[in-house]
């Protein structure tokens, strides 16, 4: 049958011909090393005498035991050293680190390039609702009567979403299995999203964006974890890459509203219809469609994205959940799938897990329990997890100082870019009777000029004398300092230009974000340090609307000055770095 007739269909190896070979006969060049095996070589640690791998020792070559990588006992010393790297071993430990390192074999291929494009879809849909949701604002008001300011809690209503999805998510998909959340997470999303284009109140169009959040929170959280386990470590720096579908999406957002909404919306301040006395001039629901128009694009788009990672594209679930499920074959034969894609070949068989890993799956089974799994999840945020972020003063100052950027940003963003269209037509406004197509106009330009700067960062980060540390705390500098120049002038034309800039740095800053962050972390707490920065991330972007909601009743330029002030926060923190981490190897 074929797969698109059958997403969720169970594999076997015997599906994927000519794709196995054995461990002696693996090419060279194409078995990845780890320190513990170079140059084909591990010394094997005696027992007896205490001697550890790689060490010097008094007996002759002759004496010592060497194994070359491509036997049994080599791929053992390799995972002996991860698991000894990492201080967790058990059976799931143990055969997960075997076929981390048989995806390492196969390397980057055409499945991993169709996955980071569809996983790109998820990135793309995060930033297209939360800009899709701000270029509605304007004209919420007029439809359902809610003045400038209380219309805010529509955005307070969607980050509940996004954090309660989040969460959720997250744990979901260690239970029902990546592949699930991974395709469910989208098409809430979308269902949801077409949805809004329907809402008849405004306290329906909140519960439904609040719904929608809680698809679009699952995206980066779902859609990361996925990607990773199916890269090869070797190539981890795309996962960073991903952050370049970003932009992508509030482009898209704000082209679909610059030709959707000036054409057919009410002016932002005008009555509904149904507030004002008759013959007086108001707001008609069936003149203010053009937000309406633009959650309809914007959830089709995304049901389209659905359809091709469900329908184009089979994905495999994630050999690891299958192991902490006891699916053990299914395991390898998805490694076996890859391979296939890839038209390359792999060693992994289930006798190489069971004779590494731990015993057949009788003696020794991988299946976690539901229970276990939540566990495991939660686990990374507990005390054991958490203390070796804090070993050394310089690693703890740098955890302090990584968790705070993240906090001041993640508020910081979203008071500034969630309300543009308001800010913008507060000027336009003054200056022209078109307001409301110089103001998509100029969300549209500004999103253009800001899609290269995510590109730029990956290349500034790499360069001598710059490095992450120089890229991300210049980029954000520049950020706080444009956004408090927006506030002194009222000219369109200067403000496009401000805001065009500050969306380039602002990409620069949070792709570097991105990338820098887990690369400060040790491995074996690395999940834990980089969800909570997330954790943070969310918690003061769901705050961010309070504020703004408060601080625009005093002064409308207060929301921007507090996000200027906050950037500026990052960026002194972000002086203080004590790490560099271009050139080097991650910890």
């Amino acid at each position: 049958m074929p797969y698109f007739l059958n997403p969720f269909a169970k594999h076997d190896v015997s599906e994927f011909e000519g794709v196995y070979e054995p461990l002696s006969e693996a090419r060279r060049q194409r078995r990845h090393h780890s320190v513990v095996s170079a140059n084909d070589k591990i010394d094997k640690v005696d027992p007896e005498k205490g001697s550890e791998a790689g060490s010097h020792s008094d007996e002759s070559p002759s004496q010592q035991q060497v194994y070359s990588a491509n036997t049994l006992e080599g791929l053992r010393a390799e995972i002996d050293s991860d698991i000894a790297a990492s201080g967790h071993d058990s059976v799931y430990d143990r055969k997960s680190k075997i076929i981390n390192r048989a995806i390492q074999d196969i390397g980057m291929g055409r499945y991993q390039w169709q996955l980071f494009c569809l996983c790109g879809f998820g990135w793309l849909a995060d930033n297209l609702w939360l800009q899709g949701l701000a270029l509605c604002l304007p004209k919420l008001s007029p439809e359902f009567g809610v003045d400038s300011i209380t219309i805010k809690y529509t955005t307070c209503a969607t980050f509940v979403g996004l954090c309660c999805g989040a969460s959720f998510w997250g744990i979901a998909s260690d239970i029902i299995g990546r592949r699930p959340a991974f395709n469910l997470s989208l098409l809430i999303c979308g269902v949801f999203g077409i949805a809004i284009g329907g809402a008849t109140s405004w306290i329906a169009t909140c519960g439904l964006f609040a719904a929608l959040g809680f698809g679009v929170g699952g995206n980066l959280p779902v859609d990361g974890a996925l990607f990773l386990e199916f890269l090869p470590f070797a190539s981890g720096n795309l996962l960073t890459m991903l952050s370049v579908w970003w932009p992508v999406g509030q482009l898209i957002g704000s082209l679909i509203a610059w030709g959707f909404i000036p054409n057919y919306s009410c002016d932002s301040d005008a009555i509904p219809c149904s507030m004002t006395p008759p013959g007086e001039a108001c707001c008609n629901s069936a003149d203010n469609k053009g937000w309406r128009y633009l959650v309809f694009t914007m959830g089709a788009l995304t049901m389209l994205m659905f359809f091709c990672r469900f329908f184009l594209f089979h994905l495999y679930e994630s050999p690891k959940f299958l192991l902490s499920r006891g699916r053990q074959a299914e395991a390898v034969a998805t490694v076996h799938g890859i391979a296939y894609a890839n038209k390359r070949k792999t060693w992994l068989t289930e006798d190489i897990l069971n004779e590494i890993g731990g015993g057949s799956p009788e003696q020794a089974s991988t299946k976690l329990s539901t229970t276990e799994i939540i566990k495991r999840f939660f686990s990374r945020f507990s005390h054991d997890r958490i203390a070796p972020l804090f070993h050394t003063r310089r690693l703890g100052l740098m955890t302090v100082l990584v968790w705070f950027c993240w906090a001041t940003i993640g508020m910081g963003y979203p008071l500034f870019n969630a309300f543009l269209p308001q800010y913008l037509s507060q000027v336009g406004k003054s200056e022209t009777e078109t307001s409301t197509y110089v103001t998509y106009r100029n969300y549209a330009i500004t999103s253009i000029i800001g899609v290269p700067g995510s590109i730029l960062a990956c290349y500034t980060v790499d360069m001598k004398y710059i490095g992450r540390k120089g890229t991300i705390a210049s980029a954000t500098l520049i950020t706080g300092i444009l956004l408090f120049c927006f506030t002194t002038s009222g000219t369109t034309d200067i403000q496009v230009t401000l805001t065009s800039l500050e969306a380039f740095f602002q990409n620069i800053m949070y792709g570097v974000l991105y990338a820098y962050t887990p690369e400060v972390f040790p491995a074996p707490n690395r999940g834990t340090g980089t969800g909570i920065a997330s954790f943070f991330n969310r918690i003061s972007g769901l705050c961010a609307p309070i504020v703004a909601i408060h601080a625009a009743g005093l002064d409308p330029r207060a929301p921007v000055f507090a996000a200027g002030s906050l950037i500026l926060a990052a960026f002194l923190a972000m002086c203080a770095f004590p790490i560099e981490t271009r050139g080097k190897q991650s910890l």
